[in-house]
């Protein structure tokens, strides 16, 4: 990651593209770009599935291309736009054509490893990506770190507590970090007995205390495997290595994260817990621009509280921890294994208590395979990513 120049001339209009323009963080970015009137340009966006949804956003946002990754949408995203001289495509290809569509910042938002392949293409094309897919770092951190170097791209966080540290860190060397602090809600279980926890339902999952999120991305906050893939994330993003990052339970979502420095400085990231902060962050970056969302009031507040993080009720937070400090191609055989089993939980196959017995059980027989070397390539983690999901399947079933 490298600080960003300014990418656009006075007065001009900073040129975008969304990937993942549907999603909760896509709507976020669209409420920033139609808050600031003439300070951005959306030239593509792209969704997952569904069409008629992404052909709304690109006539909302004026965009001039539109791709869609599952055909099953196609013909609604065609059926939208007609009339619309707005270019459409679908598919794997048509994603990656997208992030390497000429522009400024490519906002990269799709949930899951399918987004590596566009936010790779991105890298590749050389952009500054405002990166909330957390699965391209976890997924493939070694190669695309490299890749980020070899052509000369930008990562800017976009997560809340990544971002909190960007901004916290303000571009010192993070060797002289001591400690790099992540902060978690505790999610919907954070007062909840285990026996308790393993036998929650789908909708007490998805039932966030702070946030609003996708499926995926509530699960995993709720058994906090959302922390462990923040801790892998953050270990590439600022170069950290893993017996420096902690994550801590901050119930009221103000403090996202925290640097603390060789002198005793502690410097901290402090926001209302809305996306918008974040993205109105990178999308201006490094200028600054309204968010819509006002800062902490402290007072009103009163108090902000921390806790220690029970490994022990949250085992996925102690499984993405060893897969870290393991290394090689432990981190992307766990986001994968954490995949199928997050989709078999939703899907009413499995119960939430399994979820992490899903993981470590792929994780254990991929080493005794062999299976967890390090990924030396794009395709070479994604060979380990499909091999967990093909082990984690096999468990479900």
């Amino acid at each position: 990651m490298k600080n960003s120049s300014r990418a656009t001339s006075a007065g001009a209009p900073k040129r975008l593209v969304l990937l993942g323009a549907t999603g909760s963080i896509g709507k976020s970015c669209a409420r920033v770009i139609l808050d600031n009137p003439g300070r951005f340009c959306v030239e593509a966006v792209v969704g997952g599935r569904d069409g008629a949804a992404l052909a709304r956003c690109a006539i909302e946002l004026g965009a001039k291309f539109a791709a869609i990754a599952d055909a099953s949408g196609y013909a609604d995203l065609k059926a939208g736009l007609a009339g619309h001289r707005i270019e459409v495509a679908c598919g794997p290809q048509a994603l990656e054509a997208a992030a390497r569509w000429p522009a400024d910042l490519v906002v990269s938002a799709i949930v899951g490893a399918v987004g590596l392949g566009p936010t790779y293409a991105a890298i590749e094309a050389g952009r500054v990506i405002a990166l909330a897919n957390k699965e391209t770092l976890v997924c493939a951190g070694a190669p695309v770190t490299r890749a980020v170097k070899r052509h000369g791209a930008t990562l800017l966080p976009l997560d809340s507590e990544h971002n909190a540290i960007f901004q916290a860190l303000g571009g010192r060397d993070p060797s002289e970090v001591v400690c790099m602090t992540i902060t978690a809600s505790g999610g919907p279980f954070r007062e909840w007995s285990a026996q308790r926890i393993a036998k929650a339902t789908r909708a007490e999952a998805l039932a966030h205390p702070k946030w609003s999120m996708g499926p995926k991305i509530s699960v995993d906050s709720a058994s906090l495997m959302n922390k462990g893939l923040e801790l892998i994330e953050a270990h590439h993003l600022f170069a950290i290595p893993a017996e420096k990052l902690a994550v801590v339970v901050h119930p009221q979502s103000i403090v996202h994260g925290l640097i603390a420095f060789a002198d005793g400085s502690t410097l901290a990231g402090l926001a209302n817990p809305d996306m918008r902060t974040a993205v109105a962050h990178c999308l201006a970056h490094p200028d600054r621009v309204a968010s819509g969302v006002a800062a902490p009031d402290l007072i009103a507040l009163s108090k902000l509280t921390f806790e220690a993080a029970d490994l022990d009720r949250f085992p996925a937070l102690r499984i993405a921890r060893e897969a870290l400090a393991e290394g090689k191609g432990a981190p992307t055989a766990l986001n994968a294994a954490n995949e199928i089993a997050v989709a078999g939980f939703l899907d009413g196959r499995i119960a939430f208590g399994a979820l992490p017995q899903v993981v470590e059980r792929t994780l254990d027989a991929m080493r005794g395979a062999g299976e967890i070397d390090m990924p030396e390539s794009i395709e070479a983690a994604l060979a380990i990513h499909h091999a967990a999901r093909d082990r984690a399947a096999a468990l479900l079933a």
